[in-house]
This record gives structure tokens, C-alpha cells and sequence, in this order.
């Protein structure tokens, strides 16, 4: 779906825009961002608002369709928050009730991108001209003509069961600049429905990160879909996929949708752009590299450090000997991270990490804008990759994943432990209070006596609320998050987490919030 308009609203747009970008559109406290945004807008902005606003409502509404059943086909059916929703009426009531926060910042997103394309009108026009490419997708701009032929294959090969023998789910990123992703959003959000799969998809001008999950066939449809797309064609190979055991249950609905960046960094694509990042080095040889970090004598003397970039509680569950494990609680923290502790990494040699090397492509370019390091690398691929190589290598302990399995093991380590007694575990569960997101680490033993939120807080909380009734505006406030300060500061490579594998004691630690 296009996001271009008409040249004659030009000017207006641009004004809209200027006003646009002088709210807070991070501010948490607006109750209702709608009404409290249109109130500071004059009256030719109200209107790009309204336009920005109704397409962002009807791209959100779109994610949501799904297959009716074949005796009524022609039926337009629509699922969300796993309520089934069979006429527009009911659809448009729950987003507007439910997801106005997120209808908010997609409409964001949508002036933002005609800002975008204001500014770069003129030199665009002169390079249609002369891009076969631009051309040949502008003539097959339905996002049919982009999905792939199904009708040899059972439905049912297409769809995935909970075995996870039968299914697949793909992890994979493509950092490259992209005209019109609202266009890309409206065709990934049908190839994936195409496809019966579940998932998310993140796409913004600086390009698109996945995660999707179904049956075997459909996933391997869809990685010959991405590579054959002129748009990705050319930055996109198969090994740039990461599969793992898994399927369509393994995440809720599917997810598409259109943002200023495709991981959460916090900050401006064109303050901080991926074609910086560090020195890309493969498996094998960040392998040689810890190796060698963790052969020398003194790693505190060491002009390398070794960099975990992901949250706390993936660390926490599984990590490389020897690293520096920041206890932040989202990756838009790393950034005030790196300012913190930038002596630590003055002179050094940085080797940085991550899930699937997403994160370190941004990561490794801030840390590299600092002007500290000696020099950054990161690990191509990941953990991810790294497992698929050595799966006994130099990283110890499960693999975080962002989806209902929450961990993927590769070998038998055991690096983290109970929050109640400190036995090895490392099988996070949600809290037991209701309203609370937050992961925990309770062995059986634990469980079986109750002991079953992530912290005495929580536990108390959910011990008032069965006793008496629910309330809807139940605020979660527990002293896992009250206590942990928001960045911390390392003291010096000492930081570092230990090389062997007996974790101690950890009563009252707790999870993350799953953000």
C-alpha cells in the first residue's frame, strides 16, 4: 500500500510536519494521545493528522485479516489479541479501544515518512527516470502479484500443528534502504496470511527485521519469496535466515507493522546508520578471537573486551565465558550504557555479540561514533550462527528467544539458577501475577510451595488479588525493577562474568519485563 499523496498538498504537509516534530511523542503520560495530540494542532494540521491517522488505522485493521472458512469465503474475517472478529464493525471498535497507542505512533510513522519523501520529491523524480526497478514494481504494485502459488500444495501442508517436528521458525534481518515500506508492510502482512504464518515483522525505511513461524513448507516459501524480491534480491541470502524447531504456535498472531527503526535503539536512523557498524567476523573466527581472550592469563589486562549487547535475562540464562553482560532491561538502554562506562572501552579491542547480529549492527556504530575503541568487531550471525557451528563452543547456557518457547538449547550447560534456592535453572515462566510481565526463574520444587512471582512483592499482590476482586487498573510496581538501577556503571573488567559454570545463590533476583 503506496503512502505517496498528492502534490498539491505539499506545503501543507511539510507545515504539518513541522508542528508534527515539536511534540513529545515518547510521553507516556498522555491518557489519550489522539485527543491530547489533535488539541496542539492548528487547523490544516488537524487534517494531515486525520489523513496520517485513518491510514494508520486501516493498515492495522488490515494486519489483522485473516482466511475465512472456505464456505464463506468471500467473508472478510479479521483476528486480534486472539478474539475473532467476523464484521468491520467489531474490528474497528476493539483497535480503536485497545491499540489507540499504537495507532498513534503508526501515524507518527506515517508523517514522519511524508516527510521523508517531501524533502527527497524532486531527486526521486529524477531517478525514476533512470530505475528499471522503481518502474517494474510500480506496474505490479498489487501485493498479489507478489505471492507466491499455493494451489499445488494441501492446505494442511501449509499449516503448521504444535509439533514442532512439522514446523520451522525463521529469524533474519536485511538492513537496506527502502522507498516506501508501507508498501512492503501491506505485502509482507499478505504473504504471511498467504502463508498461514504467525510472527513479526518490523519494516522501516532502513529496512526489515522478521520472526516468523510455520509449517516447514511455508517458511521455505517464504525464504524463496525474500530472495527473489527485487527489492531484496541483492542484499538477502539463504544463510542470512536462521531457522529453529518450532511453528505457528510459537507466537500469539502475526505482527506487521512500519516503524523509525527495524531494533529499537532509541535513536534516529540518520544519526546513527547501519553502514557504520564494526568489523563483520564470521563464526570461526570469533571463535579463534574468544579463544584467545580467554587463553591469556590476566583477561583484566587484556587490550579485548568482550561484549554481550542483549537484555539482562538473556545473559542471564546463557552467555559467552568471559564476557561483560550490561544489566540493562532493553536495548534503547545501550546507548546511555556505552556513555556511562566509555572508559572501559578506551584503547580496546571490542569483540561484540547479540541474538542474530541485528542489534550490533547500530550497537557497534555507536560505540564506534565514541571514537574510544581501537577497534570494534561483531559476530556475523549471532549466537545463532555461532551455536549452529559450536554447539559446544565458548558459549555456555540456552538461547533467549522473543517467542512462547523463551529459550532454544544447544547443549547441556546450566549457567543461571532458582530465584527462590539457588538450585541450577534456567526455564523462565511468567510471573504468577496477572497484570505483571515479568519472567521468573522458579525450579519445581519452588513452584510446588507457591512460590511462583518474580519477586515478594508480586507474590503478595497475587495472593490480595484472589482474594478479592480485579481491578483493571492494577499497576504493576515490584522491587525486581524498583531496585535495579536504570543504567548501570561498571567498575572495571571485572565486570566481567565468570568463566565457570556453578552460578550462586541468586534469592529475590528476578525477570525482565517483556518489552
Amino acid at each position: 500500500m503506496p503512502s505517496s499523496t498528492s502534490s498539491d498538498q505539499g506545503d501543507d504537509e511539510e507545515a504539518c510536519i513541522l508542528r508534527f516534530s515539536d511534540l513529545d511523542l515518547k510521553d507516556t503520560n498522555l491518557t489519550n494521545p489522539s485527543i491530547d495530540l489533535k488539541a496542539e494542532l492548528d487547523g490544516i494540521t488537524k487534517k494531515k493528522y486525520s489523513f496520517a491517522k485513518k491510514k494508520a488505522f486501516a493498515l492495522f485493521v488490515k494486519t489483522k485479516q485473516v482466511l475465512a472458512p472456505p464456505f464463506e469465503c468471500k467473508e472478510k474475517w479479521w483476528k486480534c489479541c486472539q478474539q475473532l472478529f467476523t464484521d468491520s464493525i467489531g474490528i474497528h471498535r476493539h483497535v480503536a479501544t485497545q491499540h489507540a497507542d499504537e495507532i498513534y505512533h503508526q501515524s507518527a510513522s506515517i508523517l514522519k515518512q511524508m516527510a521523508v519523501t517531501l524533502s527527497t520529491s524532486e531527486s526521486l523524480r529524477s531517478a525514476d527516470r533512470k530505475n528499471p526497478l522503481k518502474e517494474y514494481l510500480t506496474h505490479s504494485h498489487e501485493v498479489s502479484a507478489w505471492l507466491p502459488d499455493i494451489s499445488c500444495f494441501s492446505p494442511d501442508l501449509l499449516i503448521s500443528d504444535h509439533n514442532c517436528e512439522e514446523g520451522e521458525v525463521l529469524l533474519y534481518y536485511c538492513y537496506h534502504d527502502l522507498e516506501d515500506p508501507h508498501w512492503v508492510c501491506a505485502w509482507q502482512t499478505a504473504l504471511c496470511q498467504h502463508l498461514h504464518l504467525t510472527g513479526k515483522v518490523r519494516i522501516a525505511t532502513e529496512g526489515i527485521n522478521g520472526t516468523v513461524g510455520g509449517s516447514k513448507l511455508a517458511t521455505r516459501l517464504y525464504v524463496e519469496v525474500m530472495l527473489s524480491c527485487p527489492l531484496f534480491k541483492d542484499y538477502l541470502c539463504k544463510d542470512d535466515f536462521k531457522t529453529s524447531k518450532g511453528g505457528a504456535h510459537c507466537f500469539p498472531e502475526m505482527r506487521v507493522g512500519v516503524f523509525e527503526e527495524i531494533v529499537p535503539m532509541g535513536i534516529s536512523p540518520s544519526k546513527i546508520s547501519y553502514k557504520k557498524s564494526g568489523i563483520h567476523l564470521s563464526p570461526g573466527e570469533f571463535h579463534k578471537e574468544v579463544e584467545k581472550l580467554l587463553s591469556q592469563a590476566s583477561q583484566e589486562q587484556s587490550n579485548t573486551i568482550l561484549l554481550d549487547c542483549r537484555n539482562f535475562y538473556e545473559s542471564k540464562i546463557g552467555r559467552f565465558q568471559g564476557c561483560i553482560a550490561p544489566n540493562i532491561r532493553k536495548f534503547s538502554y545501550f546507548p546511555s550504557y556505552v556513555d556511562k562506562n566509555l572508559e572501559l572501552f578506551r584503547e580496546k579491542r571490542v569483540l561484540m555479540y547479540c541474538t542474530g547480529g541485528i542489534r550490533c549492527e547500530r550497537g557497534s556504530a555507536y560505540l564506534k561514533a565514541k571514537g574510544v575503541c581501537k577497534e570494534v568487531f561483531q559476530l556475523k550471525g549471532g549466537i545463532h550462527k555461532y551455536l549452529e557451528e559450536f554447539p559446544n563452543g565458548f558459549y555456555k547456557g540456552k538461547l533467549f528467544v522473543f517467542d512462547e518457547r523463551y529459550a532454544l538449547s544447544y547443549n547441556s550447560d546450566v549457567v543461571s539458577a532458582c530465584s527462590y534456592c539457588g538450585a541450577q535453572w534456567d526455564q523462565y515462566k511468567l510471573c504468577s501475577t496477572t497484570q505483571c510481565r515479568q519472567l521468573v526463574l522458579t525450579c519445581p520444587a519452588c513452584r510446588g510451595q507457591g512460590y511462583t512471582a518474580c519477586c515478594v512483592t508480586c507474590q503478595d499482590k497475587g495472593s490480595k488479588q484472589a482474594s478479592g476482586p480485579t481491578q483493571d487498573s492494577f499497576k504493576e510496581e515490584c522491587e525486581c525493577t524498583a531496585r535495579r538501577p536504570r543504567i548501570p556503571r561498571e567498575l572495571s573488567q571485572h565486570a566481567q562474568l565468570p568463566v565457570n559454570l556453578e552460578p550462586g545463590p541468586t534469592v529475590g533476583e528476578d525477570g525482565p519485563l517483556l518489552v
